[in-house]
Formats: structure tokens, sequence, C-alpha cells
């Protein structure tokens, strides 16, 4: 039950329907008959930077979740940003400091390592395939780097944001092989869908068919699509014997992190079962 005393946080986007956010974070309150609540908010882009000074004077809420298309016009007009988020001009996550400025940090990468992690993947070494360039496919492509692939390559419809992505990541991990499409998926380790693709309203494959018919079983595919759970990309892999990895997995990895970062979730508990 709602009372004058609930703490609240949000997370944003347009549509916000597909987020999983709120049934975790509302799941993990209920068991804890903690007096919290998160609340979807679809919000237009224009009506963002209004949200967030409204956030500024709102008390009984300590910060929000970020997702499409906002994280990078999110970035741009925070007063503070983590060194990563920095990096990528993105975020997916703001929290209100106690002086009322807001700081954002850029999480789906970690969330995304530790999702794969729990699939047996180690990214150490590997080689990678990303398909989606902006927020979320940034931060997944700097975390693959960090965690130490060796080949990288991206792509994304619109060429000046892949160019972007491999400008920025060149000039942080010169020891990674950046480069775009290959003519074939074989010898790939990980293929990760970051784009909107397989979405209502999207194209439903992130990829051309020509070229997913080259998957092998031996890549672990993964999708940050959270509605379908099980993507037409998913669904392919599947039948070529891959292992795969929902995009609900990522947001539900990265759930502690982000439910610390605002202040949903004590210092030190465990979110996830």
């Amino acid at each position: 039950m709602i009372s004058g005393f609930t703490q609240v946080v949000a997370v944003i986007g347009h549509p916000v329907s597909q987020v999983k956010s709120p049934e975790n974070f509302n799941r993990y309150f209920a068991d804890r008959r903690m007096d919290s609540v998160m609340i979807p908010v679809d919000i237009a882009p224009e009506a963002v930077a209004d949200y967030l000074n409204a956030l500024r004077g709102w008390q009984n809420m300590s910060g929000i979740l970020v997702t499409v298309p906002h994280k990078q016009r999110v970035a741009a007009l925070l007063d503070e940003l983590t060194p990563r988020a920095l990096h990528l001009n993105a975020v997916n996550v703001v929290r209100k400091l106690p002086d009322g400025r807001l700081q954002g940090d850029m999480l789906d990468g970690v969330g995304f390592r530790l999702a794969a992690e729990a699939h047996g993947f180690r990214a150490d070494g590997k080689k990678a395939l990303l398909s989606g360039c902006g927020g979320v496919g940034s931060a997944i492509a700097w975390g693959l780097c960090e965690a130490g692939v060796t080949h990288l390559a991206i792509h994304d419809q619109n060429p000046t944001t892949q160019r972007l992505l491999h400008s920025r990541l060149a000039s942080h991990f010169p020891q990674v092989h950046l480069s775009s499409l290959p003519a074939t998926l074989a010898g790939i380790d990980l293929l990760v869908n970051g784009s909107p693709a397989g979405m209502a309203g999207f194209d439903a494959l992130p990829l051309p068919e020509d070229l997913l018919t080259t998957l092998t079983a031996d890549t672990h595919v993964a999708d940050v699509v959270t509605a379908p759970i099980e993507t037409p990309l998913l669904q392919f892999a599947r039948q070529r014997g891959c292992t795969i990895q929902t995009g609900p997995e990522m947001a539900l990895a990265q759930m502690t992190l982000m439910g610390e970062f605002i202040g949903a979730i004590p210092a030190g508990e465990e979110a996830a079962a």
C-alpha cells in the first residue's frame, strides 16, 4: 500500500511498456516489506529536461533508471557523470546527490558481463560481434573491451553512430582489433544484439539473414531486448544449437548495482535470486 511515507524510484523511457525493472524491483520491495515503489514513466524526449529538473526537487524520489531512447539525452543534462558514463556519453541510472545535483552512471556493460558469466562465457581472449552501437550497445562494447576481447566487430544501421563508437574504442583500447561486419560468423565466440531489432515496430533481425545462416553452435548469442523475451534472433540461434542469453537476464544481473546506486537497495545486499 502506497502511503505518504513511500519512497519512490522510477524508470523512464519511450515506450516503457517493455521494461522489466518495475516488476523486478517491486517484487524485491514486497518480499522485504519495504515502503518503496518503482513506477514506469513513459516520457517523450522533448519533456526529459523538465522531468530531470523536477527530480532535483522531488524529495521522496532518490533516483531513476533510464532506458531507450533517453540514455544519451539524459547524460547531456546531468550535473556529473562517472568516468565510464563520460566516456560513453550515455547513462542508464541517475541518482540525486545530497546537494540536489544529479549524477549518472552506465551499468549496462557490467550487467551484460555478469549475465554472460552466468552462462559460463568469459570474454578474455574471445572474438565478438555487436550489432547496435547506441547507448546500451556502446556500454556492452566498452565492457567487452575491458574484459579482454581480442577482436570486436561492430555494426549499426547508422554509419555515423558506428564510426563514433569505433573511434571511442580505438582511442581507449588500442590492443583490441576492431572491424565491421565479417563475411561469416564462423569463429565468432559471441554475437550480441544491442539494438531494438526484434521489438514490435522494428526489424525482426539485427543482421542480414544470409549472414546469420553462417552461425555455428559454438557461438554464445545474446540479446538486450526484453519483450519478447525470446526474440527472432534468439529463436534462430537456438535452432542452430547456440547457447542463448535473454534481455531480462541482463536486467536482473545488474539490478543490485543499479538499486545500490539510486539508494533503493541497501549496499551489500543481493537483489537477484
